[in-house]
């Protein structure tokens, strides 16, 4: 059986360096490689200090197409710390609520939508 290793989660936008500007100051992330094509424009997105491992792609075609969010598809999910902080920060810096923070299974959950539609989770693990 072939390894499996997740490597990213891609997201299409409308505006590239509003959502990269958002993704840096909501979740901490930043820019740390920008693919440019003739086609595409892509930016991985990183937590600091980190080079390797799981990240968030931002793509934009260049074709002009629209670009909608559709239902087809469940939240980008982030383990946080302080799942509540993190949903007060998202909301703070321009992402809009979709449902506030509760508990269930042992985890604290919050989902809000990013400036342009796309949903996500937040999930702190609660003390045993």
């Amino acid at each position: 059986m072939t390894s499996v290793q997740f490597a990213f989660v891609k997201l299409v936008v409308r505006d590239l360096d509003a959502m990269s500007d958002f993704y840096q100051r909501a979740l901490g992330l930043y820019p740390a490689r920008t693919i440019d094509t003739d086609t595409i424009t892509e930016i991985v997105m990183r937590p600091k200090g980190e080079e390797n491992g799981f990240c968030l792609v931002l793509y934009k075609p260049k074709d002009g197409r629209q670009i909608t969010i559709g239902n087809g598809h469940g939240p980008v999910g982030r383990y946080v710390k302080d799942a509540d902080e993190a949903f007060e920060d998202a909301l703070r810096e321009g992402a809009s609520l979709q449902q506030e923070p509760f508990n269930v299974a042992g985890l604290r959950v919050a989902f809000v939508n990013d400036p342009e539609g796309h949903e996500l989770e937040f999930l702190a693990r609660l003390p045993a």
